[in-house]
C-alpha cells in the first residue's frame, strides 16, 4: 500500500513538476549506469596484470603495462569529469538563479504600488505561483531590455532588468538632467522641441506595456515551452551519444579521413560530432528555429488573451528601438537564422489581435 500511495502522490503533482523530476532522474539515470559499466571496466584495468596468451607473441608485458596505467588514468579522469558535468548541470537548473545570479548583478525587489499589485493580479489569473518580483540592475552591463522568471514548482520569481521600466532607466534619468527636467514634469518652461528629442530617446516601457510583456513570457509558462525544449534537449544529447557509440567501431569512417591503420578515440570524436553530424546538426539547428518562432507568435497570441495586444504592440516596437534591433529582415534570412520573429512579422499578427 505504501508504495502504491507514493506513486498516487506522484502523480497527483503538477505536470511541470513531474517533467522536471523525471528529465532530471533520466540524465542522472543514464549517468550513473554509464558509471557502472564504466567501473566494471574500471576493475579489468585493475585485474588483468598480464598479458593474456593470446597476444603474448604481439605485446609485450611493458607496453602491456603502459595501457593498463593509462586506461585507469583516463577512467579516472573520466569518472570526475563527469560527475562534475552533472553536478553542474543540475546546480544551474537548481540554483543557479537563486544563489549565483546575485553575485553578479544586484537584485532588488520592486518596491510595493501600482504596478507589483496588478503583476500580482495577472500571474494569479493564470495560477501562476508568483513569491517576488525583482528588478535587476541590467544597465551596468548593457542597455538590453528584457524580463524573465525562474524558480521551482510553487516558489517562482519575476526578474525585470531596470533598463525595460521607464520609471528606472538610468539613461532617462541622464536624459532628464542633460535637459534641465524635473521628472514627470513636462509643463515646467520646456520647448516643443526639447521634448520632443527627450520622448525620442527616451528608454523602457510604461507600466502596461511592461505587463504585457510579463504576458508574453508567462505564456511560455503556461504552454509548457521551456519544459518542451528542456526534453528536446536531453532527447538530443542521448541520441547523439547513441550514435556516437554506434558509429565509433566503424573502420570506414577512419578510412575516409586518412586513417587506415588506427582508430584513436579523439579523432573519432572530432569526425563524428563535426563532419558526420554536421547535416544532423543544420537540419534540428532549422527546425529549433522553427520551433522557437512558433512558441514566440503562441505566447504573444497568449498576452492577446490577457487583453494585452496593443500594449503589447507598442511595447515591442520600443524594446527594438531600445536593443538597437534592426526592423526589417530578408525573409529567407531570417526564416533560417531568427530563433524569434523579426519585428514587422510579429506587429502584423498583432494588428489583428489589438484590443479597441
Amino acid at each position: 500500500m505504501g508504495m502504491w500511495a507514493s506513486l498516487d502522490a506522484l502523480w497527483e503533482m503538477p505536470a511541470e513538476k513531474r517533467i522536471f523530476g523525471a528529465v532530471l532522474l533520466f540524465s542522472w539515470t543514464v549517468y550513473l549506469w554509464e558509471t557502472f559499466l564504466a567501473q566494471r571496466q574500471r576493475r579489468i584495468y585493475k585485474t588483468t596484470t598480464h598479458v593474456p596468451p593470446e597476444l603474448g607473441q604481439i605485446m609485450d608485458s611493458e607496453t602491456f603495462e603502459k595501457s593498463r596505467l593509462y586506461q585507469l588514468d583516463k577512467s579516472t579522469f573520466s569518472f570526475w569529469s563527469g560527475l562534475y558535468s552533472e553536478t553542474e548541470g543540475t546546480v544551474l537548473v537548481t540554483i543557479y538563479a537563486d544563489y549565483i545570479a546575485p553575485l553578479f548583478d544586484k537584485f532588488t525587489p520592486l518596491p510595493e504600488g501600482k504596478l507589483k499589485e496588478e503583476i500580482e493580479v495577472m500571474a494569479k489569473s493564470i495560477d501562476f505561483p508568483l513569491t517576488k518580483v525583482y528588478v535587476v540592475e541590467g544597465s551596468k552591463r548593457s542597455s538590453h531590455s528584457n524580463a524573465y522568471f525562474y524558480g521551482f514548482f510553487k516558489n517562482k520569481r519575476i526578474v525585470l532588468f531596470d533598463t525595460l521600466l521607464e520609471e528606472y532607466s538610468v539613461l532617462n534619468k541622464d536624459i532628464q538632467e542633460d535637459s534641465g527636467m524635473e521628472p514627470r514634469n513636462e509643463e515646467e518652461g520646456n520647448s516643443e522641441e526639447i521634448k520632443a528629442k527627450v520622448k525620442n530617446k527616451k528608454q523602457g516601457c510604461k507600466n502596461e506595456e511592461v505587463l504585457a510583456v510579463l504576458g508574453h513570457e508567462l505564456g511560455h509558462w503556461k504552454l509548457g515551452h521551456t519544459v518542451k525544449n528542456i526534453i528536446i534537449s536531453q532527447m538530443n544529447s542521448f541520441l547523439c551519444f547513441f550514435l556516437f557509440a554506434v558509429l565509433i567501431g566503424r573502420k570506414e569512417l577512419f578510412a575516409a579521413f586518412g586513417f587506415y591503420d588506427s582508430q584513436p578515440t579523439l579523432i573519432g570524436l572530432l569526425i563524428i560530432f563535426q563532419f558526420i553530424f554536421s547535416p544532423y546538426n543544420e537540419v534540428l539547428s532549422f527546425c529549433l528555429t522553427v520551433l522557437s518562432r512558433r512558441f514566440e507568435f503562441q505566447a504573444d497570441a497568449f498576452a492577446k488573451k490577457l487583453g494585452k495586444a496593443k500594449d503589447l504592440y507598442s511595447a515591442l516596437i520600443k524594446l527594438n528601438k531600445d536593443n538597437l534591433g534592426f526592423p526589417v529582415s530578408d525573409w529567407l534570412f531570417s526564416m533560417w537564422h531568427y530563433s524569434h520573429p523579426p519585428l514587422l512579422e510579429r506587429l502584423q499578427a498583432l494588428k489583428t489581435m489589438k484590443q479597441h
